[in-house]
């Protein structure tokens, strides 16, 4: 079998960071990536597609800390499809992209970051 995933996009808003019960980071956050193409007719069209992205520990801390809204990165992970149950009793389900891999391509960082390093990045 084989799961894996590769985009270039940009965030949508701020990744949000929370912490499990047992203190481990996990950041979630959404990317645009744009697809282009010409009709028949000759026009140029464009489309943007949205995917949910979580990452975990170390990767979630990195993430909170550098990245922000528009800043463009590179991931690849794989997909995975959570269910759970809502206030209202509902089954609801979605499919996000579990990061295990990421590029800051941009070199945008929050106004409150320092510098990133290579040694300063861990994975």
């Amino acid at each position: 079998m084989l799961n894996v995933v590769a985009l270039i996009g940009r965030l949508g808003a701020d990744p949000e960071i929370r912490y499990t019960p047992s203190a481990v980071p996990v950041a979630s956050f959404r990317i645009a990536v744009n697809e282009y193409w010409t009709d028949q007719n000759g026009e140029r069209k464009e489309r943007t597609h949205w995917f949910s992205c979580v990452a975990w520990k170390g990767l979630a801390e990195t993430i909170e800390k550098y990245l922000s809204k528009g800043s463009q990165v590179g991931i690849s992970g794989s997909l995975q499809q959570r269910t759970w149950q809502n206030e209202a009793g509902d089954t609801c389900s979605t499919v996000e992209i579990v990061v295990r891999n990421l590029t800051m391509l941009d070199g945008k960082k929050r106004e409150s970051g320092p510098p990133v390093e290579d040694d300063d990045i861990p994975f």
